[in-house]
């Protein structure tokens, strides 16, 4: 039962740690849009500013995994974001709203992932790293679906039946009372981590000196690998954040009901996941991973092609579905390469920094790049141009995943020589 009560609790705080920066835009792009005024390049630059932040916590944050504790490390970060809430639900200027993203690129990575990452591992053991990860991914989806559903239904009580006729300042109320609920659902799994995440055993100092784990995978090019896989799949699970202005845009649907499509794929995000953990174990993480690049790109071509008033109204919710389905389920197994790749425990804080730190780089470059080529031609063909830019991304990611298969056929002592094992 206790093992239970912990892969939830990291589940809760996995996804909420992330829901301030990331679902107000996923599921409520266009109204953040119009109550900040922002334009979609606008908003782009503000994720470049916490991609900036979160690009230089990662590696360091890593580290820091492996020397501290998963419990405290977790709170701290859970509040640390929850409190940049409040401050979001009054609506700050664009300057003042980079200082926040900044802020949140620090208190979302620096103390949580890596610590988030390693917990899970030890949760999963040496038989069933796919099945921890898919857990893990698919539980915060039920997250995701279960907070955004609460938000929609807050967002929509406090609207005109009307949507479409919904005043700035009834906009901005409703919006407001989104962002305070996601702050609240951040706090109340900062308090859960501290409660249920056990103190660890033994002397701190016993652990080994982070620095020097840095310098071993920084070293391994199995560990880039690694992460220009996590780099196109995560190219992909950023591309759903503009699901619910391309509902808008394209598909002629209102805010609300925007929302509620972009909400899909979180309900469908456990099943993904699940099944691939299952399938990663059973098989191989890196060759079902592939596949499912392999699905994406297939996905995106007909969203890359067809509008809704022709016959393709049918094939493009489909493919919306299975691109949800894809990416999950590739975000579900990517860190149970650490096992299949054969990292050494003691480096596993280490890796899974380094390969943050080179896979979450689109946290830079992807949403200034995608809101550029949106502004750049308004409506269904900027929609058009960003997913071949997306259908692109995902050549590279079959690359990549042919790349570290081939890695791993020079046997494990060239992945990770003796001599660059070094214990503190």
């Amino acid at each position: 039962m206790r093992r239970v009560v912990l892969i939830v609790t990291l589940i809760i705080a996995g996804e909420m740690i992330f829901g301030l920066p990331f679902h107000t835009a996923r599921y409520f792009r266009p109204t953040l849009l119009d109550v900040f005024g922002f334009t979609n390049t606008q908003l782009g630059d503000l994720f470049a500013v916490y991609g900036i932040t979160a690009m230089l916590a990662y590696f360091p944050g890593g580290a820091v995994a492996d020397r501290f504790s998963a419990r405290f490390l977790l709170s701290a970060s859970l509040f640390a974001t929850a409190a940049g809430g409040l401050y979001m639900a009054t609506i700050p200027k664009a300057p003042q709203m980079a200082l926040l993203y900044g802020f949140w690129g620090v208190t979302t990575i620096f103390l949580f992932w890596g610590a988030l990452i390693r917990a899970t591992r030890d949760w999963g053991g040496k038989a069933s790293q796919g099945i921890a990860f898919g857990i893990l991914e698919g539980g915060r989806g039920l997250t995701a679906a279960f907070v955004a559903g609460i938000s929609v239904a807050i967002f929509a009580s406090m609207m005109p039946e009307s949507v479409e006729l919904a005043s700035d300042e009834e906009r901005r109320v409703a919006f407001s009372r989104v962002i305070l609920t996601y702050s609240a659902f951040a706090a109340f799994a900062g308090v859960l981590s501290w409660t249920v995440i056990p103190v660890p055993q033994g002397p701190i100092q016993s652990r080994p000196n982070p620095l020097v784990g840095m310098a071993v995978v920084v070293r391994r090019p199995i560990v880039w690998a690694q992460a220009a896989v996590i780099i196109c799949a995560y190219c992909g699970f950023k591309g759903a954040d503009n699901y619910s202005l391309y509902a808008v845009q394209v598909l002629g649907l209102n805010e609300v009901d925007a929302a509620r499509l972009a909400i899909w794929g979180a309900y469908i995000r456990p099943a993904a996941a699940i099944a691939a953990g299952l399938i990663a174990d059973r098989f191989d993480a890196a060759r079902s991973i592939g596949v499912a690049f392999v699905v994406l790109l297939l996905a995106y071509l007909p969203l890359a092609a067809l509008t809704p008033d022709t016959s393709g109204t049918n094939l493009i919710y489909a493919s919306i579905i299975i691109s949800f389905f894809a990416v999950f389920a590739i975000r579900g197994i990517y860190f149970a390469l650490l096992e299949e790749n054969k990292t050494p425990l003691h480096v596993t804080g280490a890796a899974v920094g380094m390969v943050s730190l080179i896979g979450y780089t689109p946290d830079i470059f992807f949403a200034p790049i995608a809101g550029r080529i949106l502004d750049a031609n308004p409506g269904v063909q900027g929609h058009h141009n960003y997913f071949l830019f997306l259908a692109g991304i995902m050549l590279a990611g079959i690359a990549a995943v042919g790349w570290l298969i081939w890695l791993r056929r020079q046997g494990v002592e060239k992945l990770w020589p003796a001599s660059g094992l070094i214990h503190s």
